[in-house]
């Protein structure tokens, strides 16, 4: 599987420019032609302007519209980073995926919430995780603050899932904490991971950190990117991950039975 991790530098609160700066990454990320298409965290208005219910995509329909064109257009799987989506009052950052023919194969809701921001008072949280297949290959998603909570990939990881998309729109004061949580995710549930952080500012003018990554089961960095707008690259070699997986197998080591116990 080649995978192009579009990060973005998003401009806040102008959906139609970055709509159309979605566009024109997207057609230079086909030249290399990928299998999938990664982007970040509500890449359609930044992370974000206020009042977001003013800005969100009702029901995700011109989101929804322009990943399907796209996907349609150059063949392409696309993991749809996520946008502001209002479903009646409420608003949801939700990612859409779309597979190689413009259908779309899952949506998710991001199920934490960023409270030291007030995340949680300008969106609901999702309910469910989600697992699709893209290619035959099994993948999961989170979204930023999702990855600091371990129990969530690892529920994706024991649903068989080999690759797990992460969208992001993390700070720059805080690149130790992503560089070091998303090499941990691939490292301990034996996975790819395809992380894609935003570039730019956030609206609290606060630098957002860049450096999205490709990652490997064994947590060997395929490809990391700079604080800048750029397009990542990365071929996952797949047959590696049971490789791995025989040479330490960590889930057959799994007590699962003692992690229900409270300790002493």
């Amino acid at each position: 599987m080649k995978v192009a991790v579009i990060q973005m530098q998003v401009t806040l609160g102008e959906p139609e420019r970055n709509i159309a700066a979605l566009y024109r990454l997207a057609a230079q990320a086909m030249k290399s032609r990928p299998d999938v298409l990664l982007l970040p965290e509500l890449w359609r208005l930044g992370f974000y302007p206020q009042p977001v219910l003013d800005y969100a995509d009702a029901d995700g329909l011109e989101t929804r519209k322009a990943l399907a064109t796209i996907s349609q257009k150059y063949q392409v799987n696309i993991v749809g980073g996520t946008v502001a989506n209002a479903i009646g009052s409420k608003v949801f950052n939700t990612s859409y995926i779309f597979d190689r023919t413009g259908h779309m194969v899952a949506a998710y809701h991001k199920t934490h919430l960023f409270s030291p921001s007030g995340e949680h008072n300008d969106f609901e949280a999702g309910n469910s995780l989600v697992t699709f297949t893209l290619d035959g290959i099994k993948c999961g998603i989170i979204v930023c603050y999702d990855v600091r909570f371990p129990e969530v990939t690892r529920k994706l990881a024991l649903a068989g899932i080999q690759v797990l998309f992460i969208p992001a729109a993390w700070p720059l004061k805080r690149l130790i904490h992503w560089q070091t949580l998303i090499r941990a995710r691939a490292i301990e549930n034996q996975i790819f991971v395809i992380a894609c952080n935003e570039a730019g500012m956030d609206s609290q003018e606060e630098q957002l950190a860049g450096h999205s990554a490709i990652i490997d089961p064994w947590g060997e960095i395929l490809a990391e990117a700079s604080e800048d707008e750029t397009i990542l690259q990365g071929n996952l070699r797949l047959l590696i991950q049971n490789q791995i997986k025989e040479s330490m197998d960590v889930f057959g080591d799994r007590r699962p039975e003692l992690y229900k116990k409270t300790p002493n």
